[in-house]
């Protein structure tokens, strides 16, 4: 029975030891001396940021993109301790004892280590030789600006990473389709392949332009599949259907799933809540929150509130009014109703505070039982301060002359009668019965007498003048123009009156409220709001001394200076080694030139390479120079702020292609063992020569040993790099 135990449980292992060399010198290339500089570089000013406030919790919207990047990041400061007690505020700041510098560095680190196994394992399953393999990682190595931007707290790394995975995980699913589908590696590389897209996608929208190269790889592989007539149409649906499941549900899902473990680590109220929607806001610990916990959930008549517009653009503002009136003649010479002016404060205030009120009753408070106001009901709002009627007549708008004035009714004993009746639409209604509900309805006003709708002013940026204290301008405006979020309104803050007095009102109006109703947004909610808001809401894209355009960096004419020592010349600079630069863009366009000139000859039925040897140049150059054309030529389409760094993913598909076009070039074109050596002796020279410059551009790298004045010179190879250099 125990007979299996007289012989030892032997394990046998293929090592691939280029593997292993090549993942220990990446390493080596990008942890060695990871903690210098121990002072903020360039983007780490940006990221801290966010890493900061996940430690604490606070929420925050960053336009660049999803989160998982920042998560990433975030996880690198959870492990090492930070606390997230960090003022983020100038590039070359020195950091405090509590941050740990190692920690937060050592995820794009990794990344980028490991992208250079990544690189020789897809041209081995590109199948082509692994010299050729081994050439391309080398590459990936001794590149000086993929070594410079996985050495600090920044994304890219962490994005090409991803990206590289994806395609190796897509082209071992592939070679494993001929011999083994459905089987449990098949699944594990498809699946994976879903996954690394999913995050590539997740640490930044750039990743978007790889999923799509290989969505569109992936359904031209099943186009041949389909006309297989081997396979049967059960088979070809199973095979439909796992793509489907791995390329599309599970990318969607884990994307939600990023956001929604973003949204549960921030769970507390911080300096970004105001673009939010107010029950966005409400859903928050803090803030808001502390004001509208527990407030009655249903507007009735008689209910005090205060009335917040959608848009929040150009800022967050609520529907306001004071005691001054409109100018009786504009500096134009139009002249006004000079009734109570009516506006749109950005700040919060006792005057925002209206009052909801049954047109055919005088009372001001809610009866008991509450009269709930439902869709398409008449209402009159009242100022809680001045106990003016919101109204609109024919009179034009200060700043919108096209639109109607908006004002607090005054009656100046004169043919202008009060037009203050206003039909209450709620725009996210289910049905036409829904009652009116704090924070959750989004409400129109429709004037009775005119149909205009009541909306702070399309004028985007512009503000009334000083008779109107900067603030910004309320109109009615025709509902023939058109929709627009600058339309709706929704309820903040409520409470139920109970002082029929004025100044018992007043004093009512000034307290906080309090009841018992909370409210909670469902995840999907808050996900479809917060996706809305990144992929809408840009900051104003300013010049940057270091910004570039797309063309700027094929050629590398552009640098980006990211860190400076305070007293001596040392230095970190994000610049290529211009000899892979060079020999990248020289393949790409050698590959170019030589698959049209063979298309040509095949057009003409000469054949000048095997046919597999075509299939493996046209696959080869499918995902090399696609994998370059995505993540390049998008950017010339972009209105934002571009720098060097945004070409790096595609400048890594573009050294993958290095190599493979010298490989073809070695097999078929230099047919004559002469000709083999000298190529073979010109690679040697060449790469070489990619060494050299490497080491050359360290310092600048790296930030160390630091340089004199005419070394920084001498490492000054185009004028238009900006070198810095102290003045003596």
């Amino acid at each position: 029975m125990l007979g299996f135990l007289k012989n030892p449980v032997v394990i046998t292992a293929e090592i691939n030891m280029n593997l292993v060399a090549l993942i220990v010198m990446g390493l080596i290339s990008r942890l060695w001396g990871l903690s210098y500089p121990r002072a903020v570089v360039f983007d780490e000013v940006y990221y801290g940021q966010f890493v900061s406030l996940y430690m604490k919790r606070i929420f925050f919207v960053d336009d660049s993109g999803p989160p998982f990047g920042h998560m990433l990041l975030a996880l690198g400061g959870y492990l090492g301790g930070f606390d997230g007690n960090f003022l983020w505020n100038r590039i070359g700041a020195e950091y405090s004892m509590n941050v740990p510098v190692w920690s937060l560095r050592l995820l794009p680190a990794l990344a980028g280590a490991l992208c250079v196994p990544l690189a020789y394992q897809i041209l081995v399953e590109l199948q082509f030789s692994h010299c050729a393999a081994l050439g391309a990682a080398l590459l990936i190595l001794l590149e000086n600006s993929l070594i410079t931007q996985s050495r600090f707290m920044l994304l890219e790394s962490i994005l090409i990473f991803f990206i590289l995975l994806a395609v190796l995980s897509y082209l071992k699913f592939y070679n494993l389709q001929r011999h083994s589908s459905f089987s449990g590696s098949w699944w594990f590389w498809l699946l994976l392949t879903g996954v690394a897209c999913s995050c590539a996608v997740g640490v930044k929208y750039m990743g978007l332009f790889t999923y799509m190269l290989l969505l569109a790889v992936a359904g031209l592989h099943f186009w041949h599949m389909i006309g297989d007539q081997n396979l049967s149409n059960v088979s070809l649906m199973c095979h439909f259907l796992a793509r489907g499941l791995a390329l599309i549900i599970i990318p969607v899902a884990m994307y939600l799933s990023f956001f929604y473990v973003h949204l549960t680590l921030l769970y507390r109220s911080g300096p970004h809540d105001q673009i939010m929607t107010s029950a966005f806001q409400a859903s928050l610990e803090g803030g808001l929150a502390r004001i509208t916990q527990g407030q009655p959930l249903e507007v009735a008549y008689g209910s005090q509130i205060t009335l917040r517009n959608v848009l929040g653009k150009p800022m967050q503002c609520w529907l306001h009014s004071h005691k001054n009136t409109y100018p009786i003649r504009y500096e134009n010479g139009r002249g006004s109703s000079h009734q109570q002016q009516v506006t749109c404060y950005p700040f919060k205030d006792v005057n925002n505070w209206w009052i909801v009120k049954d047109p055919g009753m005088q009372q001001l408070v809610v009866s008991n039982p509450p009269r709930p106001v439902r869709h398409g009901h008449i209402v009159q709002l009242v100022h809680g301060i001045t106990t003016r009627y919101l109204n609109t007549h024919d009179v034009a708008a200060p700043l919108s002359p096209h639109s109607q004035e908006v004002s607090c009714y005054i009656d100046y004993n004169i043919s202008m009668p009060a037009q203050n009746l206003w039909r209450v639409e709620i725009v996210n209604r289910e049905s036409d019965t829904d009652v009116w509900k704090t924070i959750l309805s989004e409400v129109r006003f429709v004037h009775v007498n005119t149909s205009a709708v009541l909306k702070a002013s399309g004028f985007i940026g512009a503000s009334l003048p000083e008779w109107g204290y900067r603030q910004l301008e309320v109109v009615g405006e025709k509902l023939s123009k058109g929709y627009h979020q600058s339309m709706v309104w929704n309820v903040e803050e409520h409470r139920y009156g109970k002082s029929q007095e004025q100044k018992e009102r007043e004093v009512e109006l000034h307290s906080p409220t309090q009841m018992d109703i909370s409210k909670n947004l469902s995840f999907m909610a808050k996900f479809t709001e917060l996706q809305w808001k990144i992929l809408t809401l840009k900051n104003e894209d300013t010049e940057h001394k270091y910004s570039s355009s797309a063309l700027d960096w094929i050629t590398m004419d552009t640098n980006v200076a990211y860190w400076l020592h305070p007293t001596s010349g040392a230095q970190i600079h994000l610049l290529g080694n211009v000899v892979t630069w060079t020999s990248a863009n020289v393949a790409a366009l050698v590959y170019m030139c030589l698959s049209l000139w063979y298309l040509i000859r095949r057009r003409r039925k000469i054949y000048d390479i095997p046919e597999d040897a075509w299939q493996l140049w046209v696959s080869a150059g499918g995902i090399c120079v696609g994998g370059w054309a995505v993540n390049y030529l998008p950017f010339f389409l972009m209105e934002k702020t571009l720098f060097l760094y945004h070409y790096l993913p595609a400048l890594t598909f573009q050294i993958l292609l290095v190599p493979i076009v010298l490989q073809h070039l070695g097999d078929h074109l230099c047919r004559s063992l002469l000709l083999k050596s000298m190529f073979s002796a010109l690679i040697v020279a060449w790469f070489s020569s990619v060494y050299l410059v490497y080491c050359t551009f360290s310092p600048v790298t790296y930030g160390e040993p630091s340089l004199s004045v005419t070394e920084l010179k001498d490492l000054r190879w185009k004028d238009s790099w900006n070198i810095l250099i102290r003045k003596q």
